[in-house]
Formats: C-alpha cells, sequence, structure tokens
C-alpha cells in the first residue's frame, strides 16, 4: 500500500508533475483531432480525383500524383515521415506542434481516401445519372449529390481513424512535443519509477479510446435508423 501511495505521489503530487501529462493529453487531443480533420479534406480530394479519373478518364495528371502521394505515404513509416518534415521541410520552424498536425494530416490522408473512395462507390449510380439528368456536371453531381452521400456512410470509419490517430500520436515526442507517451518519460526521468507514469498512459489511451468506440457505435447505430 505504501509502494502505491509514495508512486502516486512521486508521478503526480511532486513538482507539480500531473501538469505534464494535463499537458500532455491537450497536446495529443489537438493532434488528434486536426490531423484528423487535414486527413478528411485531402482524403475528400484524392478520392474525388481517383473516381472521376476511373469513370471518364479524366484528371489524368492529378490522379498520377494521387498515386504517387498514397503509394509514397502509405509505403514508409509515420515516424519517418514526421522526422522528414521537422528536420527538412519544416526545418525552419520550431513549431513541432503545428508540424506534428500537419504530418500525420498528409499521412491519414492517404488512408481516409480509400475510405471515401469506398464510400463514393457505395452510392448508387442512379443517383449521378439523376443529376447528370438535371443538366449538373460531373464535378458539380459529385459535389452536390455523390459526396455527400459518401461521407454520410462513411463517419463510423472516420472516426475509427481518428481513434488510429489518436493511439498513433503516441510518436510524436520523437519531435519533441510533450504528448502522453513524452511526458511519462519525462516524469520516469526525475523519479526513475515506471510503473506508475507508463501504467497511467496506458490507461489514459484505453479511457480515450472506449469513449469514443462507444461514441462511435452510437453513430453506426443512429445512421442505420435513419437509412430505414
Amino acid at each position: 500500500m505504501n509502494f502505491i501511495i509514495e508512486g502516486f505521489e512521486k508521478t503526480f503530487i511532486r513538482e507539480d508533475r500531473y501538469k505534464m501529462f494535463l499537458e500532455g493529453i491537450g497536446n495529443t487531443l489537438m493532434v488528434a483531432l486536426f490531423a484528423t480533420l487535414i486527413g478528411v479534406f485531402i482524403g475528400a480530394l484524392i478520392a474525388i480525383v481517383k473516381t472521376i479519373h476511373k469513370q471518364s478518364n479524366k484528371l489524368k495528371i492529378l490522379n498520377a500524383i494521387a498515386e504517387i502521394y498514397t503509394t509514397i505515404i502509405r509505403g514508409t513509416p509515420v515516424v519517418v515521415q514526421l522526422l522528414i518534415m521537422y528536420n527538412i521541410v519544416f526545418v525552419w520552424s520550431d513549431n513541432a506542434v503545428l508540424i506534428g498536425i500537419i504530418g500525420f494530416g498528409i499521412n491519414s490522408g492517404a488512408y481516409v481516401a480509400e475510405i471515401i473512395r469506398a464510400g463514393i462507390n457505395a452510392v448508387d449510380i442512379g443517383q449521378t445519372e439523376a443529376g447528370r439528368s438535371l443538366g449538373l456536371s460531373q464535378g458539380q453531381t459529385m459535389r452536390s449529390i455523390v459526396l455527400p452521400q459518401a461521407i454520410k456512410n462513411v463517419l463510423p470509419a472516420i472516426g475509427n481513424e481518428f481513434i488510429s490517430l489518436l493511439k498513433e500520436t503516441s510518436v510524436i515526442g520523437f519531435l519533441g512535443v510533450i504528448d502522453l507517451t513524452k511526458a511519462a518519460e519525462r516524469v520516469i526521468s526525475r523519479t526513475a519509477d515506471v510503473y506508475f507514469p507508463y501504467i497511467t498512459i496506458a490507461l489514459i489511451y484505453l479511457a480515450f479510446v472506449y469513449i469514443l468506440n462507444y461514441f462511435v457505435k452510437k453513430l453506426e447505430k443512429r445512421l442505420a435508423k435513419s437509412d430505414h
């Protein structure tokens, strides 16, 4: 019992070390949220380009760029991408949190693109034909009719992408950002106690994932009801 009390006191109370964990939680959530938004934006653009190219053989150059982008991003580790962004692309900036958001957002976009493309393909082709019969261009039909339905279909999958991204942000400490993992390591360097810090961040991640999974399942049920 004394071991637990002493470990808790060393990890959280002394020198207000709990503030490092709070800062880590804030940075983790901020990076995951804004990176997911960037990923959805990039993913939607890539999915639209690939879909239009497949349907009408247009946008060849943009489609080639999209293929190169997804191949590179999906074929290299996210840690390597972050290090390249921090040490090469944005070497002039010391805003590691912003660089992390951009890096994770670009990484997420390659995966979200396939999610949204699957959602677009799931929309009945009759919806596209109806839009074209009303005089809408292919782009207008995609933007006004197909894409809103596709996004609705893939919202739960995007929620799961946010959960995955939340866990992946544990490597942003390589850029010097105080996320949950980095906060734990800093506390360990001062206390030489690995038990409480690591178990703490594991429980925090577990709680976040459990809560987010709960809301994703609720969203899935609500969307399923609205389809009936």
